[in-house]
């Protein structure tokens, strides 16, 4: 059946830097009978710059599981359809996730064209560890559930890294310092790419202190990275997906019932898995 039927590819294009595109992405907009895109004024630009006119049709957060339907039947028809988003790799934080479902429950083929991404650009050139790491994706919007949101993640032992936008990084940052020790070291990429990149490594009290300072850096992308917790022996024993489950049951459960509950949930040792809910809540 997949060989009757068309491929989606789906396609990284540049994240700023339109020389940061590969020339097989460039092919394969050219030969694809539909561009499936986040904003097709957006890719428009990408496009006309390498000489390409395709045909282009919506795919967002707003229509993209009514979208993604119809995109199904075209691949059924038998055409090809490249999946983009305004930039960098899709689905990484941008739409497209319900089509590539979609198309590999039917059966048919998804085929990747790899190129940039502002997350895996930014690790690259952060200068911390990135044998291991989580990616969150953007912080939350508000405050409250921002604060939560680093608290659950104050004791990890690996690299994570967020998405953040202009009109929230300071308070982002400000957040993040009323939970991590203001030490901590991190990593703060703004318009990667582009003209005015910038690369800052320094702890979370200097650059907090330096985007409340600096107009220019709360203006462009963001992509902020954070340095692992550095634990005691013993506290190194307790996993980051015990450490996410204790965070949860601490939420609506007395400390000693969050330990009794994460202990048979996770299996983990009570003493340990204590010793890290007090030191969750030493935070709070």
């Amino acid at each position: 059946m997949a060989n009757q039927c068309g491929k989606l590819y789906v396609v990284a294009t540049p994240i700023g830097n339109l020389g940061d595109i590969s020339f097989r992405a460039i092919e394969t907009l050219k030969q694809v009978d539909l561009i499936a895109a986040e904003d097709t004024r957006h890719v428009g630009l990408l496009l006309s710059h390498y000489g390409i006119s395709n045909k282009k049709v919506s795919l967002h957060q707003h229509n993209e599981d009514k979208a993604s339907l119809m995109l199904l039947e075209k691949l059924r028809e038998g055409l090809s359809i490249a999946l983009v988003s305004d930039a960098g790799t899709p689905l990484l934080s941008d739409p497209g996730m319900p089509l590539v479902k979609l198309v590999k429950d039917a059966g048919l083929d998804v085929v990747p064209i790899p190129g940039a991404c502002a997350l895996i650009a930014a690790l690259s050139a952060a200068g911390l560890p990135v044998s291991q790491f989580t990616f969150e994706g953007f912080a939350p919007r508000t405050s409250s559930a921002r604060k939560a949101f680093f608290s659950e993640r104050v004791l990890s032992p690996v690299t994570w890294v967020i998405y953040e936008s202009s009109h929230r990084i300071l308070a982002c940052l400000e957040d993040m310092a009323a939970v991590l020790p203001l030490d901590r070291e991190i990593v703060i990429a703004r318009e990667l790419t582009k003209l005015h990149e910038t690369i800052v490594k320094t702890n979370l009290a200097d650059a907090l202190a330096l985007v409340a300072r600096e107009e220019n850096m709360r203006k462009g992308e963001f992509v902020v990275i954070v340095d692992g917790a550095v634990l005691e022996k013993t506290e190194q024993e307790v996993s980051p997906e015990q450490l996410r489950v204790l965070g949860i049951l601490l939420k609506g459960c007395p400390l000693k019932t969050a330990v009794a509950l994460a202990v048979e949930i996770t299996g983990g040792r009570k003493k340990l898995l204590y010793q890290a809910a007090l030191a969750m809540q030493e935070t709070q």
